[in-house]
């Protein structure tokens, strides 16, 4: 909460829909957010895209993920019907279903799988905002390949459900897995986990953002390599504490967007704040905190400045179910 009575009322009227939405027959799910401690980004390659090693963490804010067998007066027959909802002050993008990588990672599992029953509807309800690189959709993708399989009868551990998210995105997979891991190839390939870390954090999104592929060209145009000694550390790392925040991508991001730069600087300076790093090409930025009350005192004065910021921490969270039946 942030005090604003507008954002009270809404937050009411959000749960008093969720208590109204949850009937029988739906599947709940959660579907965390993510942040990188390091992103170390390659050359581009012949295919188009960048090597990449990432160390990714979860963090214990979340999408809810509902997901029920489409009945038969809902959505335009043998196909998935995906709703978005805003929850709070976050928005939602206007993706038509067909197009959202929630209906993607259904018609992805059912090619592994080999089934053509891909009627399911599913409703998002997004507390992780868009375009902040968070890993917003590609969890709420993950979750919906969790809900796929579990209304086909197909086990969460079945090879399918990785393969599927391997093909979605560098970022589904890790959802499968959560807590803290390194990740190579594009960011899609597991190679070890490392021990979560529990310390607070605050996030720090402006209104503007940044375009991915533009970050990217940027990038291109002006390479960082990454230091020896720190793609050393993120290779040897036990624990995610041990990590040092490093992303080569942020300065082609924070060049296009400077507020992201300023946003950063002015993190680092807050009393309690141990670092501070954009979040893959932006546009959240994430502040490593002494304790949780520092970052609730962070994200308060993010929030007088205009910024969307939330106080949350690191967790071993991963996108799974929670209930089935009256959710």
């Amino acid at each position: 909460m942030n005090g604003n009575v507008t954002d009270i009322t809404a937050d009411a009227m959000a749960i008093q829909e969720k208590d109204a939405f949850r009937e029988q027959g739906w599947l709940k799910l959660i579907a965390p957010a993510k942040v990188n401690l390091h992103l170390g980004i390659g050359a581009r390659r012949a295919d188009g895209y960048h090597d990449a090693v990432t160390v990714m963490h979860a963090i214990n804010l979340h999408d809810t993920v509902y997901a029920r067998r489409l009945p038969p007066d809902v959505g335009p027959g043998n196909a998935p019907v995906i709703r978005m909802v805003a929850c709070g002050d976050v928005s939602v993008p206007g993706i038509p279903s067909e197009s959202n990588i929630a209906s993607k990672a259904i018609r992805a599992l059912a090619d592994e799988v080999g089934t053509s029953d891909i009627g399911i509807e599913v409703r998002i309800e997004k507390n992780v905002p868009a375009e902040g690189g968070l890993g917003g959709g590609s969890s709420d993708a993950a979750a919906t390949l969790l809900a796929a399989a579990s209304l086909w009868g197909v086990a969460a551990d079945n090879p399918a459900v990785e393969r599927a998210a391997q093909k979605l995105g560098s970022d589904v997979a890790f959802f499968l897995h959560g807590g803290c891991s390194l990740y190579e190839g594009t960011g899609e390939v597991f190679v070890r986990s490392l021990t979560p870390s529990k310390k607070a954090v605050a996030l720090v999104k402006p209104n503007a953002g940044v375009s991915t592929a533009e970050a990217y060209r940027a990038f291109d145009a002006d390479p960082i390599a990454i230091p020896p000694d720190i793609a050393e550390n993120a290779q040897q790392a036990g624990t995610a504490d041990q990590v040092v925040l490093f992303n080569n991508l942020a300065p082609a991001s924070e060049g296009l967007l400077p507020e992201l730069a300023h946003i950063r600087a002015w993190l680092r300076e807050q009393q309690g704040v141990q670092d501070a790093l954009l979040c893959g090409s932006g546009a959240t930025t994430f502040a490593v905190c002494d304790s949780f009350s520092a970052a609730c005192s962070v994200v308060a004065a993010a929030r007088k400045l205009g910024h969307w910021a939330r106080t949350t921490s690191f967790g071993s969270i991963r996108a799974s179910l929670v209930s089935q039946g009256d959710a």
